[in-house]
């Protein structure tokens, strides 16, 4: 069994990933669920990828945006789950400081350029309902292409010091990490150095950056719930509703488990370990799961076009 007994380093090679310490005796049985969530996720975003590639009714902002965070969630999850896979079934907790610093980056890279991608979406759906004759002349090929590319850029450049801080640190501590993946906080509490820049760093762009994206969905909404309210008819309102329903339930899925564990890890200091790496688990592989579900049920032309894929039993 590995302890924590503290080592004398300044650069660890490796770091050993415990999994979710307390829990061992049942890795295996968590591993299902989240290797079930992680296939689902792998076949229902490539699938998206696929019917809007091929399907030209389908060459419209909404599914663009649609296809760049089916992106977001294949980075995000490949990053963590192949490796928390080899924790769980084969006990293979070596993971090398580069790669562990590699992983860090695309985990944050991932989630600010899904984030920004919820914005476009929901601006998306803002002048699709509030402004609908002016929809196809404001959200051009080209505009929703610079969006994209300034939403990865975004994440690219804001993810950069997280492992860029962690590699200038030194670790004379142990080089045992409690946990499923390299998740940045998990990292820097090994080091015997001032994190102070690194973790204010990581809640600045808490509550600025995704506190802000957060406020421009909100304001997107109100304007269109507003827009809503107006119709004459309740079959209007609940049809015009439909168009944003799904959109709105999977923005609350992605940002209430991930504000949570944030703040439980710097605030929560009651809360049992396993419950905060059960929960930074679940805000990492449950939307990139629920959103193909989701926006491939709800959506009418993904649904007909997916129905189209599948081979009809002959009478």
């Amino acid at each position: 069994m590995v302890d924590f007994n503290t080592t004398n380093f300044i650069s660890p090679s490796t770091f050993i990933l415990l999994g979710i310490p307390g829990l061992e005796t049942v890795h295996v049985w968590i591993s299902l669920p989240f290797c079930a969530m992680y296939v689902i996720a792998i076949l229902g975003n490539f699938t998206i990828l696929f019917i809007v590639r091929t399907e030209p009714s389908l060459h419209e902002p909404m599914y663009y945006f649609l296809c760049m965070l089916g992106v977001s969630d294949l980075v995000l999850s490949t990053s963590i789950l192949p490796k928390m896979m080899s924790i769980f079934w084969f006990k293979y907790r070596e993971i090398s400081f580069s790669a562990c610093l590699t992983q860090m980056y695309f985990l944050h890279f991932s989630s600010l350029m899904g984030s920004g991608i919820f914005v476009a979406m929901a601006f998306d759906r803002y002048v699709a309902i509030c402004n609908p004759l002016r929809h196809s002349t404001v959200l051009t090929n080209h505009v929703v292409a610079v969006i994209g590319l300034a939403m990865m850029l975004r994440g690219g450049i804001l993810s950069l010091p997280f492992p860029f801080l962690a590699r200038q640190w030194p670790y004379c501590r142990t080089n045992i990490i409690p946990h499923t993946y390299c998740e940045h906080i998990a990292v820097v509490k090994l080091a015997c150095a001032d994190i102070r820049v690194g973790d204010y760093y990581g809640l600045f762009l808490t509550l600025f950056v995704l506190g802000l994206d957060i406020f421009f969905i909100a304001m997107s909404y109100v304007q269109i719930l507003r827009a809503i309210f107006s119709l004459p008819t309740k079959d209007a309102r609940i049809k015009t509703f439909g168009t944003c329903g799904s959109h709105l339930c999977v923005i609350l899925v992605a940002y209430i488990p991930v504000l949570f564990s944030v703040f439980t890890h710097r605030f929560g200091h009651n809360v049992p370990l396993h419950v905060h790496i059960l929960i930074a688990n679940v805000y990492l592989l449950v939307p990139p799961m629920l959103h193909p579900i989701v926006y491939g049920v709800r959506t009418k032309q993904i649904r007909s076009r997916l129905l189209q894929l599948v081979p009809q039993k002959g009478l």
